[in-house]
């Protein structure tokens, strides 16, 4: 009975050690090229269920043979890299007097309809409350004369540029500051509906280069929403269920390709211009552990992993709770609080919202 016991202890500690190699390579799946391999490249999705795994595996050795729980504690602690990534934790940071609030925002247009009734009201009295020296918008719905009047009576300086060429769902970058707008450059990437746009703008004696992204899309249709939802609900089983993940992971795999130079372009125009301060952020449309965050956060600091707490889940429909919208600044700016705020839904996505500050004497 022993030595029973024994075995069936070793196989589920063998089990333990797979849950974390598996771990392990689903949270360094963002350092794999899409260009290379698309589909391994998109694994980093599935790294929650892995830890989730391995917390089980904790809890149950704390219970049963708790000495052994230092195998699953291991495993976090070699995960450490993409577990704060994933989800960081951070002590309270209280940004001082002169800090720069900024708020990056997928504002789906200002006209999504489906939690609110009124969304052009909700989110210009939201907007109007934050007071935020920076807004970053995404599928900024600007050129319209409302939009315009009310960009204009919040701040002095507006900017929006169109970054594609559909007349039925234009889909625009925008800056509004209280900075002084510079001038202006669109990075130069090939995207028929996506873009990036890098402002500079004067602040006090110095020039911050603010880059706003909107890349490409999952292009999820309604269907693939819906089979997704199922799955996730645990209403589809075996080879249907099989059959659909590998489906619509092909379908992530396509667009992580799609991104993969859209991202590497944002990162080349960072290394040119690496001696301004550089404010990066907008809607990624990839996860934390992708190849698409990784690379355009390389010499940057992440204001969210740095500063902020938890899962920070930016895009809030179809039960796709990912964090998709980042922000990023150079090692020449200061991050303090960054969150995502999730009082606001008048858009599929939340806000994202960190104070900067400028070191002058870097």
């Amino acid at each position: 009975m022993k030595k029973l016991k024994s075995i069936i202890f070793g196989l589920i500690a063998g089990a333990n050690i797979v849950t974390i190699l598996v771990m392990l390579l689903l949270g360094f799946a963002d350092h794999v090229s899409p260009a290379d391999h698309p589909t391994l490249s998109t694994l980093g999705l599935l790294f929650p269920f892995a830890a989730l795994a391995n917390l089980a595996f904790l809890f149950f050795w704390l219970i049963v043979k708790w000495r052994w729980a230092l195998i699953p504690f291991v495993g976090f602690l070699v995960a450490y890299a993409p577990m704060r990534v994933y989800m960081p934790m951070n002590l309270p940071s209280s940004p001082p007097d002169d800090a720069i609030k900024v708020i990056s925002f997928n504002s789906a247009g200002f006209v999504y309809n489906i939690n609110c009734d009124n969304p052009f009201e909700q989110l210009t009295d939201y907007l109007r409350q934050s007071k935020a020296d920076i807004l970053c918008i995404q599928e900024d719905n600007n050129g319209k004369q409302k939009m315009t009047d009310f960009y204009n009576s919040l701040y002095p300086y507006n900017d929006t540029v169109k970054v594609n060429t559909s007349k039925s769902s234009p889909n625009n970058l925008g800056i509004h500051t209280r900075f002084p707008i510079l001038r202006k450059e669109v990075i130069d990437y090939h995207s028929p509906s996506n873009g990036s746009v890098a402002w500079y703008l004067k602040v006090g004696n110095d020039t911050l280069i603010v880059i706003n992204n909107h890349l490409e899309s999952s292009h999820l249709n309604q269907s693939d929403r819906s089979q997704y939802e199922q799955i996730v609900a645990g209403g589809m089983k075996g080879d249907t269920a099989r059959t659909e993940s590998r489906r619509l992971l092909g379908k992530l795999a396509e667009a992580a390709v799609k991104r993969a130079p859209a991202a590497d372009s944002v990162h080349q125009y960072i290394e040119r211009h690496a001696h301004y301060p550089i404010l990066v952020c907008g809607d990624f449309n990839d996860h934390p552990l992708s190849y698409t965050r990784r690379t355009i956060a390389k010499g940057l600091t992440d204001c969210f992993v740095s500063t902020g707490n938890g899962l920070g889940i930016s895009f809030n429909h179809y039960d796709m709770y990912f964090r998709i919208d980042h922000m990023m600044c150079s090692e020449n700016i200061t991050p303090y609080h960054c969150f995502v705020d999730s009082k606001i839904v008048a858009s599929d996505h939340y806000p994202v919202i960190c104070w900067l500050k400028i070191d002058r004497n870097h």
